[in-house]
């Protein structure tokens, strides 16, 4: 086990602590986990398509995934793109249909409703263009659904918007248990792309914008997944940082871990346990040259390391192996993977 490479800063300082240097791969963990393929079964018909989103249900057992409609987007599709499985991979649940461009990100909060997040971030701009119903734009949405999928809250402006305008691209959602809202947004690196934390309160009015595009603590490239710990903080899976950055609910930074490698997905469970989904490490990419791809577990108290879970498909040339994870009250690990298109489960023997 590697110990964890951590940096510090106090409350106000960011962007002027030192980055951390440059660390050797955590690639040599056990795994003790076995994988259940085929686990989740679709309609008779239908076909898996990318998935980003899993969650787990309030009750701890049943799973929700919002998969992009047989695609790599639902532009033009008329299925239903959310998807609640029991916990025998039997499917229970259904809706969104004509509601999004891409499903990236998902969230189950206390009172169990389900929030994704529209990135808008697949598919050609055609396809986009075709989604929109009578000349009305899509997209670059978080949208808020019961249990019994009423559409209960709507944030941002269809089409999107930057700069003090939202959301462009927003990849995550996450719900404190006090009910403030947190979006990731942000799915590009180029110049000029949005790169930050938007911070709600529980009536979804916007009370501070976190971050800027940028390499410095406090800075994002592509913050791609959100998860919060039971002492509060929050864990942002900056992908394009290759770091996992965590702060506090003000946005100040506590810490950056790298040791977790590029995080496509981050999820927490109830014993502060830290899981991490790198999609695109490795193999035939050439970003994050060195590690490999997985889910990394370990403690989000710490940032200690316990195991690694890795892509059967080593060299792929795409993006492989979960991008969004989740995990049971039993210990299920779940992984929702875009380039392979499939949901994977893995459970200890």
């Amino acid at each position: 086990m590697r110990l964890p490479i951590l940096l510090l800063l106090l409350p106000g300082s960011q962007g002027a602590a030192q980055a951390t240097p440059a660390l050797a791969p955590t690639n040599s963990l056990p795994n003790p986990y076995r994988t259940i393929e085929g686990w989740a079964k679709l309609p008779v018909g239908r076909s898996w398509g990318s998935i980003s989103a899993v969650e787990i249900d309030q009750d701890g057992r049943s799973v929700w995934v919002a998969e992009r409609c047989g695609a790599n987007t639902c532009a033009g599709s008329d299925l239903d793109p959310i998807l609640k499985f029991d916990s025998t991979g039997t499917l229970v649940k259904s809706f969104g249909a004509g509601m999004f461009l891409t499903p990236h990100g998902i969230f189950v909060d206390k009172d169990g409703n389900v929030w994704v997040t529209d990135c808008a971030c697949t598919g050609t701009a055609e396809q986009r263009a075709a989604k929109e119903a009578h000349g009305e734009p899509r997209g670059h949405q978080v949208f808020k659904f019961s249990p019994r999928g009423e559409l209960l809250l709507t944030l941002g402006t269809a089409g999107g918007g930057k700069d003090d305008k939202y959301f462009w691209q927003p990849n995550d959602v996450l719900v404190a248990p006090n009910g403030t809202i947190f979006v990731a947004e942000g799915h590009s690196s180029e110049v000029g792309s949005n790169a930050r934390i938007l911070k709600f309160n529980s009536q979804a009015q916007l009370l501070k914008v976190i971050g800027v595009r940028g390499t410095l603590p406090g800075r994002f490239d592509q913050p791609h997944a959100l998860a919060m710990d039971s002492q509060g903080r929050l864990f942002v899976g900056d992908r394009g940082n290759n770091r996992v950055q965590i702060l506090d609910q003000e946005g100040n930074v506590l810490a950056e871990w790298k040791q977790f490698s590029r995080p496509s997905g981050v999820y927490i469970d109830k014993d502060d346990q830290l899981y991490v989904a790198d999609s695109e490490s490795g193999g035939a990419s050439p970003q994050h040259g060195g590690w490999k791809r997985g889910i990394r577990i370990g403690s989000a108290k710490d940032g200690s390391l316990t195991a690694l879970i890795p892509d059967p498909v080593e060299n792929a040339s795409n993006t492989s192996s979960a991008e969004g994870v989740a995990v049971d009250a039993m210990g299920n690990i779940y992984g929702a993977e875009v380039g392979p298109r499939r949901l994977q489960k893995y459970v200890k023997p």
